[in-house]
């Protein structure tokens, strides 16, 4: 596959705050009209970290790299259940913390390696009915159990300090942390939700180097183009 100067892809550390939607609007804005740029892979807008845009014809790769590997990382809080599956929601119930060691939460992670099947969070864009659940949450109707399947390769226990366990995982396409978090602390018994979420990898491709919202600032077109144009190296292998 060959693309024409205007194409390529941007590794863009995205900021606690903005939605995936931002990120691409903003850059596109930098760029001339009409161009298409897209994302491979939504984050939620607690999460930080690594977010591919893929600009003008290569955006042709996007189903293909959304279906890669990826790495998160971040901090679960137990003791707390929420609406959304992470710390920006409702608080759904809270629940008194056992003393766990490291150990014991490890061989809880270990429990969920492999095929795991969990329901999408009630406030994810998976659809019914041709709508995202969240519109069905934000409304106060009941929202379908939407099962999900997804391969967890690894996760590790990085560090405990109560209430919140520290931890990394790798997995397929298709995971949702915020489920997983909340699988983890159902099997411990007091609950758990997601409190800060950091993906660093896609496939190949990692957060360290990738452009951050102060150099997307500072960058004007002929200096966004020019990077674009640098990273069709690294993105041809993939098509």
């Amino acid at each position: 596959m060959t693309f024409p100067p205007l194409a390529g892809m941007l590794l863009f550390d995205k900021p606690e705050g903005w939605t995936s939607h931002d990120v691409v609007d903003a850059v596109r804005r930098m760029l001339p009209p009409g161009t298409k740029v897209g994302h491979c892979g939504t984050l939620d807008p607690l999460a930080t970290g690594l977010l591919l845009l893929l600009v003008g014809p290569a955006t042709r790769l996007q189903s293909k790299l959304q279906g890669a590997d990826k790495v998160y990382s971040g901090k679960i809080r137990l003791g707390v259940l929420t609406d959304t599956g992470d710390i920006t929601g409702k608080v759904v119930s809270e629940s008194p913390v056992p003393p766990f060691t490291l150990g014991e939460l490890q061989a809880c992670l270990d429990a969920h390696l492999g095929a795991v099947v969990l329901p999408a969070p009630a406030y994810s864009a998976v659809k019914h009915k041709g709508k995202p659940l969240y519109k069905y949450a934000r409304k106060g109707i009941e929202v379908p159990v939407k099962p999900r399947s997804s391969i967890l390769h690894s996760w590790a226990a990085l560090g405990y300090q109560a209430p919140d366990l520290e931890h990394r995982m790798s997995c397929s396409s298709g995971t949702y942390v915020r489920s997983l978090a909340e699988a983890a602390g159902k099997k411990l018994g007091c609950g758990g939700t997601v409190l800060t979420l950091r993906r660093e990898s896609i496939a190949s491709f990692s957060v360290e180097g990738a452009l951050t919202l102060e150099g997307l600032k500072s960058m004007d077109r002929k200096g966004l183009i020019d990077r674009l144009a640098g990273s069709l190296a690294a993105l041809l292998p993939a098509s």
